[in-house]
C-alpha cells in the first residue's frame, strides 16, 4: 500500500515520542515530530477502532480479535451491535507514514472494561490519542475521555458515523459530551483511508497546539 502524504507539520521541540514534556525554555526553537511517533485509537466496543487502523495502515494491521462466545454474556454489552462477532482482546497495531520524517505508529486499544489494564501499558510512550464515539452509545465515551483528561493526555473525538443512524453536528457532540472548549470533534467514516487520516492529523495539530500554549505559558 502507498504511504500516505500530507502537508509539512512542525512541532515544538517538546512533543517528543515519549510524549508531551515542558519544553526547555521559552526560546527553544520549533522541531519536527521525531521519526516515530505513538497514537492510541481509543473507544468503547465497537465502535470502530479495529476498522480505523485496518483502514489507514500501510502495513498488515496487527489484530488480537476473537470470537465473542457464551462466556461473554452477560459482561460484554452488545447494545447497538448486536451484528458484532469478534472483539479486540489485546491491542491492534498499524503504521502511517505521513511524511518522510514522521512516521505514526497506531494501537488500537481494547474496548471491554474487563481489558482496561491492557490501557497503562499501551499509553506509555504515546503523544495522543483518539477517542472514537458513536452517537448510539455517546454515554460509552465518558471513561475514555475521563482516562486521557486525568493523565493530560491530548487527545480529539472523532464521531464515526455509522449507517441508517442519526446524525449529529459536531458541536451537538461536543456539547453533549461537555469537552473543553479547545478539544475538537469530527465526523469521520472509519473505513474511508482518506478520513481516517484527517482524523490522525487533526490530532497532530491538536498536540502541537497544545504545546505551544504550554511554551507560551512558560515563556509569559
Amino acid at each position: 500500500m502507498d504511504s500516505v502524504h500530507s502537508d509539512a507539520i512542525d512541532v515544538p521541540a517538546a512533543v517528543g515520542a515519549a510524549g508531551p514534556v515542558a519544553a526547555a525554555s521559552p526560546a527553544a526553537e520549533p522541531a519536527s515530530l521525531p521519526t516515530a511517533v505513538k497514537i492510541l485509537i481509543a473507544g468503547h466496543f465497537g465502535v470502530g477502532k479495529t476498522t480505523m487502523v485496518g483502514s489507514v495502515s500501510e502495513i498488515q494491521p496487527l489484530r488480537t480479535e476473537e470470537l465473542l462466545t457464551n462466556a461473554g454474556v452477560g459482561v460484554d454489552d452488545l447494545s447497538g451491535v448486536d451484528d458484532k462477532t469478534t472483539t479486540t482482546v489485546a491491542m491492534d497495531f498499524g503504521r502511517i507514514t505521513i511524511r518522510d520524517n514522521l512516521v505514526l505508529y497506531l494501537f488500537g486499544t481494547p474496548g471491554q472494561d474487563r481489558f482496561s489494564f491492557v490501557w497503562d501499558e499501551l499509553s506509555v510512550g504515546a503523544i495522543g490519542a483518539v477517542v472514537l464515539a458513536d452517537t448510539r452509545r455517546l454515554n460509552d465515551c465518558f471513561s475514555c475521555i475521563d482516562y486521557f483528561e486525568e493523565r493530560a493526555t491530548p487527545f480529539i473525538v472523532a464521531v464515526n458515523c455509522f449507517e441508517n443512524t442519526t446524525r449529529y453536528s459536531s458541536s451537538e457532540v461536543h456539547s453533549a459530551l461537555g469537552l473543553d472548549a479547545d478539544v475538537p470533534v469530527l465526523l469521520c467514516d472509519a473505513r474511508r483511508r482518506e478520513s481516517s487520516k484527517e482524523v490522525l492529523i487533526a490530532l497532530l495539530e491538536h498536540v502541537i497546539g497544545r504545546q505551544r500554549q504550554r511554551a507560551g505559558a512558560i515563556g509569559g
